[in-house]
């Protein structure tokens, strides 16, 4: 009993229960590569070399020993910090005190003072009650439009396909266009305008000129419904000679029926990556022709997921109401995870063999661990309520503004990963499997490039296929190559820094960003691992350094852009020098990274042996 309940235990943090992807190439069908788990000659057939390049375990090494050791002292005194200066009995509490709500755990008050953060927690009721009742409906839905099949047909015919695809689509655009109305109200019109235009440019325009027409037009839209506070309708009255004052008053009025969400256009950027999606995938079918999985003698019953995202669908599925049903696909309209439209018309009209009931429970599990997790920190630790506080950084010490700053970026990681997680656990409720947003936690990281691999995963494929790709990738042989490559870069980044906000401190995050890939590409160049081969463990003391480097620099370049900028940085790192106590945390502190880094180099050298290759 007790080995089927760790044995549980141990499935529910498996990599396969958190996303398969992880777990299969993405040119193999996941049907195939569980088939061949399952057959012990199969792996090579299912895309897996086990044991590949990978080293012999160090789990129970004496060096190893030596790390758990300071795992003892540095795990706990990490969180020690933070709590102790979140205790009534500092002296320093009144002055936060205010930004603190009553909490449910041990009789603790909880920190929800970032808006957007207690904005997430209230809503969860509410994502719970769409998740039960958005799949009851679309059952309702499947009695009244049931797919008619010829008797003896498979479920897995072309037509049974057509059929599903009908059935799914018509409730997604339904059920969308509820959705629209009652989070956005009158509001929703402009949504639905905007669609509109978009459609407009990828259907009606030549060929050539459809991706650059879908980057202005979405760009603009990205910018200037956040400089004009969402289009409001008295702004377009006021634009018209002589308006009367009904039409004003009409303005006005419609103005204030802003539905449950009044803000439409700051969850709107997650749609724009759709709008860019559907173009391009459109755009991009026009130049693949003879690319049905039919013609490529595919199974469209079982495809990888690398075919679902490039094979286009035929011209007709490239309608309007797809697309709106697409758009609008209520478990991943707020927040994502981001899935293609081709991805998604592939997987309305087969359902993806991923999709299990005990892997979507195993998830959901996952789930509400997380939520436990994020609320066992805003119990115990007020990082957001000090710094909101505005109080005299001179009376913490380096330690205490490491750590809470350290949290700060735990807290951050939470917030997003929790919706995150909801909403795709929605979606898998619902019978489509979207990518996951987050891979490792925000301090399982030491690289720079795979940090951005694995943090908001989805946006991430985003990038690389539509913007990453076409742009040309990296190539860093030549001082040509490598000035274009640093350009494609800026490109992607400043577009994800415009994307979360019109902010000039995101634009310098997204600079710093690229700055800090430049020596990470350079010691990859300088220190080849095929010439350590002979030296493998000064190899890996070596990239342990660097990535202690790495780390320092990406907890600078977060700070800047998500912690209170660089007037924050600065202070960070003269603390850090300030005296003979900030200097010997950051002593202290580099090493606890050094071991830290030591045992993330092993569980990745772990997911080699079981043939899983995240780079990240």
């Amino acid at each position: 009993m007790g080995g089927g309940i760790l044995g549980f235990i141990r499935s529910i943090y498996q990599l396969d229960t958190l996303d398969t992807r992880f777990t299969t190439p993405s040119s193999v069908p996941y049907k195939l590569a569980a088939e061949a788990r399952n057959d012990p000659h199969g792996a090579q057939e299912g895309g897996l070399s086990k044991g590949k390049n990978a080293e012999r375990s160090k789990w129970s090494t004496p060096e190893f020993y030596l790390y758990y050791l300071v795992f003892l002292v540095a795990i706990p005194y990490m969180f020690w910090v933070p709590f102790e200066v979140s205790r009534e009995s500092d002296p320093r509490y009144p002055k936060f005190q205010r930004y603190l709500s009553d909490g449910w755990m041990l009789g603790r008050k909880v920190d929800v003072s970032d808006s957007q953060l207690r904005t997430i927690r209230g809503k969860i009721p509410h994502i719970f009650g769409l998740l039960v009742v958005q799949p009851l409906l679309r059952r309702v839905w499947k009695l009244f439009k049931p797919t008619r099949l010829e008797p003896g047909a498979s479920e897995t015919s072309p037509r049974a396909a057509e059929a599903r695809l009908e059935q799914r689509i018509s409730f997604d655009a339904f059920f969308g266009a509820i959705l629209l109305t009652a989070l956005h109200g009158t509001s929703g019109l402009k949504i639905l305008g905007l669609l509109w235009l978009n459609y407009q440019v990828a259907t009606r325009l030549p060929r050539k000129a459809v991706p650059w027409a879908t980057w202005i037009f979405n760009l603009y839209v990205l910018v200037t419904m956040k400089v004009y506070d969402g289009y409001r309708f008295k702004t377009f009255v006021h634009l018209i000679p002589f308006a009367p004052n009904s039409l004003l008053d009409l303005a006005s009025w419609m103005d204030n029926q802003q539905g449950l969400l009044n803000r439409w256009h700051i969850l709107f950027n997650i749609t724009i990556l759709r709008l860019i999606s559907f173009n391009l995938d459109y755009a991009w079918m026009t130049d693949r022709q003879g690319g049905s999985p039919i013609e490529k003698q595919l199974d469209p019953a079982s495809l990888s997921e690398r075919d679902r995202v490039g094979t286009p669908p035929p011209k007709s599925n490239y309608s309007f109401r797809n697309y709106f049903a697409y758009a609008t696909y209520a478990p991943l309209y707020l927040a994502g995870p981001i899935l293609t439209f081709n991805d998604y018309i592939s997987q309305c009209r087969y359902k993806s063999a991923s999709i299990e009931l005990s892997r979507t429970v195993k998830y959901g599990i996952r789930c509400l661990l997380v939520l436990l997790a994020m609320e066992f920190v805003l119990h115990f630790n007020y990082a957001n309520a000090i710094s909101n506080a505005r109080p005299d950084w001179s009376s913490y010490t380096p330690a205490q503004i490491a750590l809470l700053s350290f949290f700060k970026l735990h807290i951050i990681w939470l917030k997003l990963l929790v919706p995150w997680r909801l909403f795709r656990f929605w979606a898998l409720v619902d019978g489509i499997d979207p990518p996951e947003n987050m891979l490792r936690c925000v301090s399982d990281n030491y690289s720079t490039l795979s940090f951005w691999r694995s943090w908001h995963r989805s946006f991430y494929r985003w990038t690389l296929r539509y913007i990453y790709i076409p742009l040309g990738g990296s190539n860093f042989r030549t001082l040509v190559s490598s000035a274009y490559s640093i350009v494609t870069y800026l490109a992607v980044f400043m577009f994800v820094a415009i994307w979360h906000d019109v902010d000039f401190q995101l634009l310098v995050w997204s600079w710093l960003i690229v700055a800090f890939f430049l020596p990470e590409i350079a010691a990859g160049y300088l220190f080849p691992r095929k010439k350590w081969e002979g030296r493998p463990t000064a190899y890996r003391m070596l990239c342990c350094v660097g990535a202690v480097g790495n780390v320092l620099m990406m907890i600078s370049a977060n700070v800047v852009g998500f912690g209170g900028g660089v007037d924050a940085m600065k202070a960070l790192w003269e603390g850090l020098f300030r005296g003979l106590s900030g200097i010997s945390f950051l002593t202290g502190s580099c090493i606890a990274l050094f071991v830290g880094i030591q045992v993330m180099f092993e569980i990745r050298q772990s997911e080699l042996r079981k043939g899983i290759n995240l780079k990240c």
